[in-house]
């Protein structure tokens, strides 16, 4: 598979210029937000550690997770997707907003900072090369950019491969996005004795981390744990 080459990768993804909030429009912070807009974000405070499904407080683990525990450890989300988060992340990841997205990056990956605890590598869910070429880029790739050059970790972009194209995910209840993905993903190499941490942008069903956390671990890695911006109900 040959992807569009990305010679000017940082300038693609780089801070907005004007200092101006993507929300209001007043002054902004270095992240893209003023300080009023980011300090009412819908933080994810209360989640199952398995799948960031969002909980009551106290709750650890939801009822799904104790019944069919996904291939992925831990998962965590900086946000529940409600407004605005989703529609910032819409404007990123349909309207080539990447001001939004590396706003977004940027604050997730302090929300998220997985500590002693950190991944050996990073890996984002890859499109299909169809959806690169017509997109352009990969969300989850400029996302997990940044949270490695954050959190000091490698990103490696090309360990995963999406084989098909498959059917649109959106409208899919989680059992039918499981069997549209059922063998969607092959990776380049081994990563044997690895912790991989995979980056998307929001988890909707957790299928789509499920399959490529299988994958990973089919090829070796000890343990697979995923960071999204946002986390659907």
């Amino acid at each position: 598979m040959v992807y569009r080459p990305l010679t000017h990768f940082s300038s693609l993804f780089s801070p907005p210029r004007l200092a101006v909030c993507l929300l209001c429009g007043d002054m902004a912070s270095h992240s893209g937000l003023c300080a009023p807009c980011a300090a009412e974000l819908p933080c994810l405070h209360s989640a199952c550690m398995r799948c960031a499904l969002p909980l009551a407080a106290g709750a650890n683990v939801c009822a799904r997770c104790l019944q069919q525990p996904p291939f992925f450890a831990t998962a965590s989300a900086a946000w529940h997707y409600a407004f605005p988060i989703g529609q910032l992340v819409q404007r990123f990841k349909y309207r080539n907003d990447l001001a939004a997205g590396h706003s977004l990056a940027q604050l997730a990956a302090e929300h998220l900072s997985p500590g002693i605890e950190q991944p050996d590598l990073l890996v984002p869910i890859p499109l299909h090369w169809r959806r690169y070429w017509s997109r352009g880029y990969n969300q989850a790739q400029l996302i997990a950019t940044e949270f490695g050059r954050r959190w000091r970790i490698p990103v490696d972009a090309r360990l995963l491969r999406k084989l098909a194209g498959g059917d649109t995910q959106q409208q899919l209840k989680r059992a039918q996005r499981l069997r549209n993905l059922r063998g969607s993903f092959v990776a380049s190499r081994p990563v044997d004795g690895l912790h991989i941490g995979l980056v998307d942008d929001v988890i909707t069903t957790g299928a789509t981390l499920d399959a490529a956390a299988r994958t990973l671990l089919d090829t070796g890695a000890v343990k697979v744990s995923a960071y999204t911006l946002a986390r659907t109900p």
